[in-house]
């Protein structure tokens, strides 16, 4: 089974790059897979490529959704 969770970029890099952040937790990922990113977007991550844009509604009631089931912190 594959897990991808939502997780907002905070900051744009390099080399189609960019940090987000969950729960506080940093971390680089790749936005090749997408066209257009910005800061502030949530995006769904799995292992380590932004595959799609999420509003951030659905994010975080999906962030929520695994918070209640104890899968972050």
């Amino acid at each position: 089974m594959c897990l991808a969770i939502p997780t907002q970029i905070v900051e744009l890099l390099a080399q189609q790059q960019a940090r987000v952040s969950l729960d506080g937790v940093m971390k680089t990922i790749s936005t090749a897979l997408l066209a257009d990113v910005a800061v502030g977007d949530y995006v769904i991550l799995h292992v380590g490529y932004a595959l799609a844009k999420v509003d951030e509604e659905e994010a975080r009631r999906t962030l929520q959704m695994l918070r209640d089931a104890g899968a972050t912190a």
